[in-house]
């Protein structure tokens, strides 16, 4: 190095070159800072964010939210954490504009509250009228249990809107089978009992309906119409419907059947256990059921009760159509018997724990099956 170069390198030069250095460290240090804070931040933001579409634990029950009239995303976001379902409104609409948006359509959805958004998203996307609820209503099932199943379900049919709407409080029906006399307003006995598909946005009328539609289908297969009992439709599914609630065994049907109609000939009280418990509470004693003094009580009044007792099935319908035939003339029933064609069951009663019965011609036949049970200890 000559002379001149050395001079050129004053002192202040030669002092600022490593602060320059140690600067330029501080300052990357500083902006490496900063992106980790940045990107630690932004991984926070993100784990909350998920956090929230899929809150941790599991989904509550389902339960039914209802989408008002002229509602936004927003507005409809914060019904939603206000319910219970979400767990922030903001995240809701951000989960909503990168999913595609959604097209909002009022009405009742069954969803289950802090679910993933996906599937609450999924579920808003489906409109009621698209949304269906399988059910299945039992043979024997009444109008009030019919009714706690469908409320149960939906939540959007209230269960003493459809007791009313079946004609259950008085007034009439708000739709009538055809087999449904002028002077009745009740549709008990007049639903048939299956498994049904439900829209999400059915009524109460639309779902009797169906039910009446079915019954009077199953009625024309099997014959109600007909008339070959010399007795009305109607009356025959009241006494379809009190096998039903009767009969345990299909084998039993046509016989409970044949001991209603022989009892009906011969002017008798039916003595329906079944009838006394309609629209009562269960929980009371039977010796207090027995002294209701209720058009029910086949124990006072004679005759058919003055509407079904419960919705009948098909094989009961069909029991009630075409009852056994008395016994034979050899049938030991008929031993003591001295008129032969007058040998006619009479009477039955619970015979065993799997539910069969055991029928008589004469009340000392069924004193004798009465205690036998009792000794079995069935009743």
């Amino acid at each position: 190095m000559t002379d001149l170069d050395h001079d050129r390198l004053t002192p202040e030069v030669r002092i600022a070159s490593p602060n320059w250095r140690r600067w330029r460290r501080v300052i990357v240090s500083v902006g490496l800072g900063i992106g980790m804070i940045g990107l630690l931040w932004f991984g926070i933001d993100q784990l909350t964010y998920l956090r929230k579409v899929n809150p941790p634990g599991n989904p509550l029950a389902a339960d039914v939210f209802r989408v008002v009239e002229g509602s936004d995303v927003g507005s409809l976001a914060l019904d939603l954490e206000t319910a219970g379902f979400i767990v922030d409104s903001s995240v809701f609409e951000r989960y909503v504009g990168e999913k595609g948006g959604l097209e909002i359509t009022p009405g009742y959805y069954t969803m289950r509250p802090r679910d993933h958004l996906g599937n609450l998203l999924r579920v808003l996307r489906t409109p009621p009228n698209e949304t269906y609820f399988k059910m299945t209503f039992p043979e024997g099932f009444t109008v009030d249990q019919i009714a706690e199943r469908v409320a149960g379900e939906m939540r959007s049919v209230d269960v003493e809107d459809f007791v009313t709407d079946a004609g259950l409080k008085g007034t009439a029906s708000v739709v009538r089978s055809k087999y449904q006399p002028d002077t009745i307003s009740s549709l008990e006995g007049l639903l048939f009992p299956d498994t049904y598909l439900i829209s999400g946005d059915s009524t109460s009328a639309q779902i009797l309906r169906d039910m009446i539609s079915l019954m009077e289908r199953v009625g024309r297969q099997e014959g109600l119409d007909d008339g070959d009992l010399g007795r009305s439709p109607y009356d025959v599914l009241i006494i379809a419907s009190m096998i039903e609630r009767e009969a345990k065994l299909d084998d039993d049907r046509d016989l409970i059947a044949r001991v209603i109609y022989n009892r009906l000939e011969a002017g008798m009280p039916l003595e329906i256990d079944a009838t006394l418990y309609y629209r009562q509470d269960p929980a009371l004693p039977f010796a207090d059921l027995k002294a209701i003094d209720s058009p029910y009580n086949t124990y006072l009044y004679l005759g058919l009760p003055p509407t079904p007792i419960a919705n009948p099935g098909r094989k009961s319908i069909a029991a009630a159509l075409d009852p056994a035939p008395n016994p034979s003339a050899g049938d030991p029933l008929c031993a003591q018997i001295t008129e032969v064609d007058r040998c006619r069951y009479l009477y039955y009663v619970l015979a065993d724990e799997d539910g069969r019965h055991v029928f008589a011609a004469t009340l000392d036949q069924h004193l004798a099956n009465v205690q036998a049970a009792i000794a079995a200890g069935v009743l």
